[in-house]
């Protein structure tokens, strides 16, 4: 693993723990070139995602985008980091065993309008108003509604 400081090749594992409800092994590292420590993540990989953007472009599924996307959502809800890190987990297993290899950024979407209806209801109405592009306070009332009604 390459020290993200110095850029040596030769780092050392200090300490490895599981992580993520033991979805991924936590590692902390030491580099001996600068004396840095750092904490690197291993997550199991079922196969490779391919996302098509509505512009048309296809660019690699990037989980972290996926976990910024949730945090932003849920800032300032009553929800812990970690149970954020078992909904993203959740949608990324989802799309590696459900999906086929290429998935619509629409798809996504929607999945983590389900996940974040189950777990924040205003986090999912921030998701909502983001991804449906709310443009009007109309909007607002009118996908309410329909929460309300559903």
């Amino acid at each position: 693993m390459r020290c993200p400081f110095c850029g040596s090749e030769d780092t050392q594992v200090k300490d490895s723990r599981p992580a993520e409800d033991n979805a991924a092994i936590r590692r902390r590292r030491s580099c001996p070139a600068c004396g840095s420590r750092f904490t690197t993540f291993e997550r199991v990989q079922l196969r490779e995602i391919t996302v098509l953007k509505t512009d048309g472009r296809r660019v690699p599924f990037d989980r972290e985008k996926l976990a910024r996307s949730i945090r932003v959502a849920l800032r300032k809800r009553p929800v812990d980091e970690d149970r954020i890190e078992r909904i993203v987990n959740s949608i990324q297993r989802k799309l590696e065993t459900e999906a086929e290899s290429e998935v619509t950024s629409r798809q996504i979407g929607e999945i983590v309008m389900e996940s974040l209806k189950e777990v924040d209801q205003v986090a999912y109405v921030r998701f909502a108003s983001v991804y449906r592009n709310f443009g009007e306070a109309k909007d607002f009332r009118e996908f309410l509604g329909k929460m309300d009604a559903g």
